[in-house]
């Protein structure tokens, strides 16, 4: 059985840590490789590191800075952004990151995974799928390109064609939720979580422990990823890289009520 994962996820543009609200006015926060060094001494369960440049202008992944991130990092990375072809994948997954986070090249592209699974290993590819409600379709509805191009593609059916490739985790991104700290959408996850047997990770929303808490009690084993209860502090969002400590994550984990 999974342990419950609590995730920052950390945004690049520029070469810089950004923090943006659904999807849009990217904020300064800082230098991502201070970011993953206090995340270092707080001991982390993991981190995603995405580069929200690189699909949407078409630019190659940054292996100078991934490299560097990698070499500061001491706990499991995941890193997104750019990437396209098989020898980028096993280039980044040489410099010591762990899984490897696919979107537009998927989406464009199912079967890719296929033969990314065969060359690196079904647990280090992982599937970021950008998430808005309404759109095109009755449900929710794919974005690719920060949330600027939707996809007549049906979630759920689109969810068990990749399992069945072997994907190795989902990451869900809740566009709408992005940034406004008023928790996960619940019924989504509610729902996914039910279709799916991978390894399943949420994002989007958490502005509160209680909304990691309430995230868990839907199903324990979910990754709870979020940004914004990371980076910022307070009601006027004074920056701040913060994580809770291992007993408040016990907490978190446990039965009772925070």
């Amino acid at each position: 059985m999974l342990k419950p994962r609590l995730i920052p996820c950390l945004l690049i543009k520029d070469k810089s840590l950004v923090k943006t609200v659904q999807f849009k006015s990217p904020k300064y926060i800082g230098d991502p490789l201070n970011a993953v060094r206090i995340f270092n001494e707080k001991k982390v369960d993991e981190i995603t590191i995405l580069d929200i440049d690189a699909s949407s202008k078409g630019i190659e992944p940054d292996l100078k800075l991934i490299e560097r991130i990698s070499q500061e990092c001491q706990m499991p990375l995941c890193y997104g952004g750019g990437i396209k072809t098989i020898s980028q994948i096993k280039k980044i997954i040489s410099l010591g990151v762990e899984k490897i986070s696919l979107s537009s090249v998927v989406i464009n592209n199912p079967k890719f995974i296929l033969e990314a699974v065969e060359q690196v290993g079904s647990q280090s590819i992982v599937v970021s799928l950008d998430i808005s409600n309404g759109g095109f379709l009755k449900n929710e509805t794919i974005y690719t390109l920060n949330g600027k191009k939707a996809h007549k593609i049906d979630l759920f059916a689109f969810l068990r064609e990749l399992e069945s490739y072997g994907a190795g985790e989902f990451i869900i991104n809740h566009i709408n939720n992005d940034g406004m700290m008023k928790g996960y959408d619940k019924k989504l996850v509610t729902s996914i979580s039910e279709r799916t047997n991978i390894p399943l990770t949420f994002l989007g929303g958490a502005g509160k422990l209680e909304d990691i808490k309430s995230l868990w009690e839907i199903d324990p084993t979910l990754g709870a990823a979020a940004g914004s209860i990371f980076v910022f502090k307070g009601k006027f969002k004074a920056v701040l890289i913060n994580y809770p400590s291992r007993e408040t994550k016990e907490t978190l984990y446990s039965k009772n009520i925070l």
